[in-house]
Protein backbone atom coordinates (compact mmCIF):
# COMPACT_ATOMS: atom_id res chain seq x y z
CA UNK A 1 0.00 0.00 0.00
CA UNK A 2 1.24 3.46 -1.14
CA UNK A 3 1.72 6.14 1.79
CA UNK A 4 -1.44 8.01 2.61
CA UNK A 5 -0.41 11.01 2.77
CA UNK A 6 2.63 13.37 2.19
CA UNK A 7 3.60 15.54 4.96
CA UNK A 8 5.77 18.32 5.59
CA UNK A 9 5.99 19.62 9.13
CA UNK A 10 6.52 23.41 10.08
CA UNK A 11 7.05 25.91 12.91
CA UNK A 12 4.45 28.46 12.26
CA UNK A 13 0.72 28.25 14.05
CA UNK A 14 -0.47 27.55 10.59
CA UNK A 15 -1.39 24.03 8.91
CA UNK A 16 -2.35 23.57 5.38
CA UNK A 17 -4.32 20.43 4.53
CA UNK A 18 -5.12 19.35 1.15
CA UNK A 19 -7.55 16.11 1.38
CA UNK A 20 -8.73 15.46 -2.21
CA UNK A 21 -5.41 15.77 -4.74
CA UNK A 22 -4.50 12.14 -4.53
CA UNK A 23 -4.83 10.15 -7.51
CA UNK A 24 -3.80 6.85 -6.37
CA UNK A 25 -6.06 3.94 -6.30
CA UNK A 26 -5.50 0.82 -5.20
CA UNK A 27 -4.24 -2.34 -7.95
CA UNK A 28 -7.52 -4.31 -6.64
CA UNK A 29 -10.22 -1.43 -6.94
CA UNK A 30 -9.41 -0.34 -10.58
CA UNK A 31 -11.22 -3.70 -11.96
CA UNK A 32 -14.49 -2.30 -10.46
CA UNK A 33 -14.37 0.67 -11.93
CA UNK A 34 -16.11 2.29 -14.88
CA UNK A 35 -13.73 3.42 -17.40
CA UNK A 36 -14.72 7.14 -16.69
CA UNK A 37 -13.49 6.94 -13.30
CA UNK A 38 -10.60 5.54 -13.75
CA UNK A 39 -8.92 9.07 -15.05
CA UNK A 40 -10.08 10.02 -11.26
CA UNK A 41 -11.71 13.56 -12.56
CA UNK A 42 -13.00 14.88 -9.85
CA UNK A 43 -9.32 15.44 -8.18
CA UNK A 44 -8.11 18.69 -6.84
CA UNK A 45 -5.90 19.24 -9.52
CA UNK A 46 -2.52 20.83 -8.39
CA UNK A 47 -3.31 22.42 -5.50
CA UNK A 48 -0.72 21.36 -3.89
CA UNK A 49 1.52 23.01 -6.16
CA UNK A 50 -0.54 25.84 -5.85
CA UNK A 51 0.36 25.77 -1.97
CA UNK A 52 4.11 24.67 -2.01
CA UNK A 53 5.81 28.11 -1.08
CA UNK A 54 4.07 28.11 2.09
CA UNK A 55 6.85 25.29 3.03
CA UNK A 56 9.69 28.17 2.76
CA UNK A 57 7.08 30.35 5.54
CA UNK A 58 7.39 27.15 8.11
CA UNK A 59 3.37 26.19 7.48
CA UNK A 60 2.98 22.57 8.45
CA UNK A 61 1.15 20.69 4.95
CA UNK A 62 -0.45 17.96 4.76
CA UNK A 63 -1.95 16.18 1.33
CA UNK A 64 -3.42 12.76 0.65
CA UNK A 65 -2.36 10.34 -1.80
CA UNK A 66 -5.07 8.26 -2.54
CA UNK A 67 -7.56 9.78 -4.49
CA UNK A 68 -11.40 10.52 -2.89
CA UNK A 69 -13.13 7.60 -4.90
CA UNK A 70 -11.07 5.59 -2.63
CA UNK A 71 -12.30 7.46 0.54
CA UNK A 72 -13.62 11.12 0.78
CA UNK A 73 -11.45 12.91 4.05
CA UNK A 74 -13.39 15.36 3.50
CA UNK A 75 -16.86 13.56 4.80
CA UNK A 76 -18.59 13.09 7.62
CA UNK A 77 -17.59 9.10 8.42
CA UNK A 78 -20.96 8.63 10.36
CA UNK A 79 -22.90 9.77 7.50
CA UNK A 80 -23.82 13.15 8.26
CA UNK A 81 -25.15 15.22 5.32
CA UNK A 82 -23.10 18.53 4.98
CA UNK A 83 -25.92 20.21 2.73
CA UNK A 84 -29.44 19.04 3.48
CA UNK A 85 -31.20 19.45 0.18
CA UNK A 86 -28.87 19.73 -2.20
CA UNK A 87 -26.47 17.29 -3.81
CA UNK A 88 -23.93 15.34 -1.60
CA UNK A 89 -21.26 12.82 -1.82
CA UNK A 90 -20.75 10.17 0.71
CA UNK A 91 -18.24 8.92 2.42
CA UNK A 92 -17.11 6.60 -0.20
CA UNK A 93 -18.38 7.95 -3.15
CA UNK A 94 -20.51 6.14 -6.18
CA UNK A 95 -21.13 9.15 -8.32
CA UNK A 96 -18.96 11.00 -10.39
CA UNK A 97 -19.61 15.19 -10.46
CA UNK A 98 -20.91 14.71 -13.70
CA UNK A 99 -23.57 12.29 -12.63
CA UNK A 100 -21.99 9.46 -13.78
CA UNK A 101 -21.14 6.34 -11.98
CA UNK A 102 -17.70 5.66 -10.56
CA UNK A 103 -18.83 1.74 -10.15
CA UNK A 104 -19.16 -0.61 -12.61
CA UNK A 105 -22.21 -2.40 -12.96
CA UNK A 106 -22.65 -5.32 -10.74
CA UNK A 107 -20.05 -4.44 -8.13
CA UNK A 108 -22.22 -3.37 -6.06
CA UNK A 109 -21.91 -5.93 -2.59
CA UNK A 110 -17.74 -6.41 -3.78
CA UNK A 111 -15.93 -6.85 -0.46
CA UNK A 112 -13.76 -4.48 -1.56
CA UNK A 113 -15.99 -1.69 -1.55
CA UNK A 114 -16.90 -2.06 2.40
CA UNK A 115 -17.32 1.13 3.29
CA UNK A 116 -16.04 0.41 7.27
CA UNK A 117 -12.98 -1.43 5.57
CA UNK A 118 -11.91 1.89 3.69
CA UNK A 119 -12.74 4.19 6.81
CA UNK A 120 -10.54 1.87 8.62
CA UNK A 121 -7.80 1.42 6.20
CA UNK A 122 -7.41 5.01 4.85
CA UNK A 123 -9.77 7.50 6.52
CA UNK A 124 -9.03 6.59 10.07
CA UNK A 125 -5.18 6.52 10.06
CA UNK A 126 -5.01 10.19 8.01
CA UNK A 127 -6.77 11.74 10.14
CA UNK A 128 -5.24 10.47 13.05
CA UNK A 129 -2.18 12.02 11.64
CA UNK A 130 -4.07 15.20 10.75
CA UNK A 131 -5.48 15.87 14.69
CA UNK A 132 -1.96 14.97 15.74
CA UNK A 133 -0.41 17.69 13.74
CA UNK A 134 -2.85 20.27 14.68
CA UNK A 135 -2.43 19.11 18.57
CA UNK A 136 1.08 19.53 17.86
CA UNK A 137 1.11 23.55 16.90
CA UNK A 138 -1.31 24.06 19.09
CA UNK A 139 0.50 23.04 21.91
CA UNK A 140 3.40 24.94 20.49
CA UNK A 141 1.49 28.23 20.09
CA UNK A 142 -1.68 27.71 22.19
CA UNK A 143 -3.70 28.15 18.98
CA UNK A 144 -3.57 26.58 15.75
CA UNK A 145 -4.83 27.79 11.91
CA UNK A 146 -6.25 24.98 9.97
CA UNK A 147 -6.85 26.58 6.03
CA UNK A 148 -8.26 23.61 4.03
CA UNK A 149 -7.74 23.70 0.29
CA UNK A 150 -9.71 22.31 -1.90
CA UNK A 151 -10.69 23.06 -6.07
CA UNK A 152 -13.25 22.02 -7.98
CA UNK A 153 -14.83 22.42 -12.01
CA UNK A 154 -16.22 26.00 -12.14
CA UNK A 155 -19.62 25.00 -13.44
CA UNK A 156 -20.94 21.77 -12.19
CA UNK A 157 -24.81 21.58 -12.51
CA UNK A 158 -25.16 18.49 -9.84
CA UNK A 159 -24.25 20.96 -7.24
CA UNK A 160 -25.03 24.80 -7.89
CA UNK A 161 -26.24 26.90 -11.07
CA UNK A 162 -24.15 28.66 -13.25
CA UNK A 163 -20.27 29.31 -13.23
CA UNK A 164 -18.55 29.46 -9.40
CA UNK A 165 -16.92 32.16 -7.71
CA UNK A 166 -12.83 31.54 -8.15
CA UNK A 167 -12.82 31.76 -4.90
CA UNK A 168 -14.93 30.50 -1.96
CA UNK A 169 -13.90 30.86 2.00
CA UNK A 170 -15.91 28.98 3.96
CA UNK A 171 -16.28 29.24 7.49
CA UNK A 172 -19.54 27.40 8.61
CA UNK A 173 -20.93 30.57 8.60
CA UNK A 174 -18.98 31.27 11.18
CA UNK A 175 -18.65 28.88 13.22
CA UNK A 176 -15.32 27.61 12.49
CA UNK A 177 -13.24 30.45 13.53
CA UNK A 178 -12.59 33.81 15.17
CA UNK A 179 -14.27 36.45 13.55
CA UNK A 180 -11.28 38.61 13.53
CA UNK A 181 -9.29 35.61 11.34
CA UNK A 182 -12.88 35.04 8.56
CA UNK A 183 -12.44 39.28 8.51
CA UNK A 184 -8.57 38.95 7.96
CA UNK A 185 -9.14 35.82 5.38
CA UNK A 186 -11.85 37.62 3.49
CA UNK A 187 -9.78 41.24 3.06
CA UNK A 188 -6.83 39.03 1.78
CA UNK A 189 -8.95 37.61 -1.02
CA UNK A 190 -10.12 41.08 -1.78
CA UNK A 191 -6.54 41.71 -2.27
CA UNK A 192 -7.10 40.33 -6.13
CA UNK A 193 -10.15 42.19 -7.81
CA UNK A 194 -8.98 39.97 -11.07
CA UNK A 195 -10.28 36.79 -8.89
CA UNK A 196 -14.15 36.69 -7.79
CA UNK A 197 -14.54 35.89 -4.38
CA UNK A 198 -17.80 34.75 -1.57
CA UNK A 199 -17.82 33.98 1.89
CA UNK A 200 -19.83 31.05 3.01
CA UNK A 201 -21.76 30.72 -0.07
CA UNK A 202 -22.37 27.36 -1.68
CA UNK A 203 -19.33 25.72 -0.11
CA UNK A 204 -19.62 27.06 3.53
CA UNK A 205 -16.99 24.40 4.51
CA UNK A 206 -16.73 20.19 4.69
CA UNK A 207 -16.36 18.02 7.51
CA UNK A 208 -12.78 18.80 8.33
CA UNK A 209 -13.84 22.24 8.60
CA UNK A 210 -16.71 21.74 10.92
CA UNK A 211 -14.98 19.09 12.96
CA UNK A 212 -11.73 20.72 13.85
CA UNK A 213 -12.70 24.23 13.68
CA UNK A 214 -13.64 24.76 17.64
CA UNK A 215 -12.38 28.56 18.06
CA UNK A 216 -13.43 28.11 22.05
CA UNK A 217 -10.37 26.00 21.76
CA UNK A 218 -8.57 28.27 20.19
CA UNK A 219 -8.78 25.73 17.16
CA UNK A 220 -9.83 27.88 13.89
CA UNK A 221 -10.50 26.60 10.26
CA UNK A 222 -11.13 27.72 7.19
CA UNK A 223 -11.84 25.93 3.98
CA UNK A 224 -11.13 27.56 0.47
CA UNK A 225 -12.88 26.34 -2.20
CA UNK A 226 -11.24 27.51 -6.01
CA UNK A 227 -12.30 27.42 -9.39
CA UNK A 228 -10.43 25.25 -11.20
CA UNK A 229 -10.77 27.57 -14.76
CA UNK A 230 -8.71 29.88 -12.26
CA UNK A 231 -5.61 28.31 -12.53
CA UNK A 232 -5.93 25.52 -15.10
CA UNK A 233 -7.82 23.46 -17.92
CA UNK A 234 -10.49 22.02 -16.79
CA UNK A 235 -10.51 19.13 -19.15
CA UNK A 236 -8.41 16.42 -19.58
CA UNK A 237 -5.35 16.04 -19.73
CA UNK A 238 -6.08 19.11 -16.76
CA UNK A 239 -3.07 21.35 -17.64
CA UNK A 240 -1.41 23.92 -15.29
CA UNK A 241 -1.40 27.50 -16.81
CA UNK A 242 1.42 28.88 -15.46
CA UNK A 243 0.10 32.55 -16.03
CA UNK A 244 -3.37 32.37 -14.38
CA UNK A 245 -1.27 29.79 -11.67
CA UNK A 246 0.88 32.41 -11.29
CA UNK A 247 -2.05 34.90 -10.34
CA UNK A 248 -3.58 32.98 -7.94
CA UNK A 249 -0.41 32.07 -6.00
CA UNK A 250 0.23 35.56 -5.45
CA UNK A 251 -3.20 36.01 -3.15
CA UNK A 252 -2.85 32.93 -1.70
CA UNK A 253 0.32 33.89 -0.51
CA UNK A 254 -1.24 36.84 0.77
CA UNK A 255 -3.93 34.87 2.39
CA UNK A 256 -1.35 32.56 4.17
CA UNK A 257 0.43 35.86 4.80
CA UNK A 258 -2.42 37.28 7.03
CA UNK A 259 -3.46 33.84 8.74
CA UNK A 260 -0.30 33.62 9.66
CA UNK A 261 0.04 37.26 11.13
CA UNK A 262 -3.19 36.92 12.84
CA UNK A 263 -3.21 36.62 16.77
CA UNK A 264 -6.37 35.02 18.81
CA UNK A 265 -7.61 38.13 21.01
Amino acid sequence: MTTLYTLTRGDAPLVINIPHVGTWVPTELRPLMTPPALGVPDTDWHVDRLYDFARGLGVTLMAATHSRYVVDLNRDPEGGILYPGASNTELCPTGRFDGGPVWSEGSAGHPLLDVAARRRQYFDPYHAQLAAELQRVHAQHGYVVLLDGHSIISRCERFFEGRLPDLNLGTADGASCAPALQQAAVAALATAPEFSHVVNGRFKGGWITRHYGQPQRGYHAVQLEMALEAYMTESEPYNWDPQRAAGLVRVLRTLVDALLAWRPE
